[in-house]
C-alpha cells in the first residue's frame, strides 16, 4: 500500500497536507488517532496501527483538554518500524465536537475531531426528547459537522407522523431518517453519509441503537449490541469512542451514550439552531434585543400570537443561560479562554 493510498479514503486533504508540511521537513508522518485509552493513543499510519503517547511539547503548550489529541485527530508523529509511537504535533482540525464536562465550569472534554457527518441518533420510544435534540444540534451546528437526525425503532412506534412533526419543528434543515434497526428499514438511507474521504460520528443516548447502526453499515457484527432490557429499552454497550477505519474507504467513530450534553462555546450553533428566533429576532425594534421585556420585540410577539412556541422559546433560554453563565466563567478564568478550535471554515473568536 503507497502512502497515498490510505490517507485519502481516511479524508486527507490538502489542508492537512499543508499543516503537515514544517513537520514533515523533520522527518515526521502523519497518523490519525483512533482511540484514546488514559494517557495511551492508538493511531493508525500507513504502516499500520501502533500504539503511541503524546509528546511534551503538545502537553507544555496545551491551554486546556482539548487541546490535547483526541479520537479522529490528525497529527504529526515519529513511527518506529517497532514500538511505540510518539505525537509531536496536532494538525488544525476542520471540525471538533466539545461539551462541558459535567460539574466543571473550566472543564471541556473533546468528543471528537475532525467528523463530516453526526448521525445524532434518537429512538422513538421513551428515549425521544425534542429539547435534548436541540442540545444535540446546536453541539453539531457549532462543531463544523454536518447533523443528520436519525429516528430509529420505528417499528416501536404507532404514531410516526407525530414523532416526525415534532422533528421537524426542531431540526431547521438537518436530515432527517427514520430507520428501524431491527427490521432494516430506512437503513439503507445513511449509506449516502459513509464511504471514501468522509467520517461519520454517532451521538445519542445509552441503549438507541448506535452500535447496530454501525454493524449494520459496516455489514459485520463488530460493535456488540445488547438487544432490549425488561422495559423495552435498549442495553448501554458502547464503553470507549473508537475510530474504525471502513473496507472500502471511509470511516465511523460509535460514541458512548450521552444523556446530558452540557454545552462549552455553542454561539454560532446557538443560532442556527434555532434559526427561526434568530429570523424572528431580525425583526425586533432594538438590534441588541435579548427577546425578553423589550418594547418592540418580534419574538415575543410571536409568543403571544402562538407562532412561537413557548417549549421552544424556554429551550433557547435555557441554553442561553448556560452559554452566559459559561462566559462569565471565563472571565474570572483568563487561562480558559475563547478559541478558535477548528482550522478552517471557522472565524476567529
Amino acid at each position: 500500500m503507497t502512502d497515498g493510498d490510505w490517507k485519502t479514503p481516511l479524508g486527507w486533504g490538502p489542508d492537512f497536507e499543508a499543516s503537515l508540511a514544517p513537520h514533515a521537513q523533520k522527518g515526521l508522518e502523519p497518523a490519525r488517532v483512533t482511540l484514546v485509552y488514559r494517557k495511551q493513543l492508538r493511531v493508525i499510519s500507513r504502516r499500520g496501527e501502533h500504539w503511541a503517547r503524546t509528546g511534551g511539547r503538545i502537553l507544555h503548550k496545551a491551554h486546556s483538554p482539548e487541546d490535547h489529541p483526541a479520537v479522529g485527530d490528525w497529527v504529526a508523529a515519529r513511527i518506529p518500524d517497532e514500538g511505540e509511537a510518539l505525537v509531536y504535533a496536532l494538525l488544525p482540525r476542520r471540525s471538533v465536537i466539545i461539551r462541558k464536562v459535567a460539574g466543571n465550569q473550566h472543564a471541556p472534554q473533546v468528543i471528537a475531531a475532525n467528523i463530516d457527518f453526526l448521525m445524532l441518533v434518537m429512538g422513538l420510544d421513551m428515549d425521544f426528547n425534542p429539547r435534548r435534540l436541540e442540545r444535540y444540534l446546536t453541539l453539531s451546528w457549532e462543531s463544523n459537522a454536518k447533523p443528520v437526525v436519525v429516528l430509529n425503532k420505528a417499528d416501536l412506534c404507532d404514531d410516526l407522523p407525530f414523532f416526525l412533526e415534532e422533528t421537524k419543528a426542531v431540526a431547521s434543515d438537518a436530515p432527517i431518517h427514520l430507520v428501524s434497526a431491527l427490521d432494516g428499514t430506512g437503513l439503507d438511507a445513511l449509506k449516502q453519509y459513509v464511504g471514501p474521504g468522509k467520517t461519520t460520528a454517532f451521538l445519542g443516548s445509552s441503549g438507541v441503537g448506535k452500535s447496530t447502526l454501525v454493524n449494520h453499515i459496516l455489514g459485520v457484527e463488530l460493535q456488540r449490541t445488547g438487544g432490549l432490557k425488561d422495559d423495552g429499552k435498549g442495553k448501554h454497550t458502547t464503553t470507549a469512542r473508537e475510530l474504525i477505519v471502513l473496507p472500502g474507504g471511509g470511516a465511523l467513530i460509535d460514541n458512548p451514550g450521552l444523556r446530558e450534553v452540557q454545552l462549552w462555546d455553542a454561539d454560532e450553533g446557538l443560532l442556527k439552531a434555532f434559526d427561526d428566533i434568530t429570523a424572528l429576532g431580525a425583526g425586533c425594534r432594538f438590534s441588541d434585543c435579548r427577546h425578553q421585556q423589550e418594547p418592540g420585540c418580534a419574538v415575543q410577539a410571536a409568543l403571544a400570537d402562538g407562532t412561537l412556541a413557548d417549549d421552544r422559546y424556554e429551550a433557547w433560554r435555557q441554553l442561553e443561560r448556560e452559554l452566559e453563565s459559561r462566559l462569565a466563567s471565563k472571565r474570572v478564568v483568563p487561562e480558559t479562554r475563547r478559541r478558535e478550535r477548528v482550522g478552517h471554515g471557522k472565524r476567529s473568536r
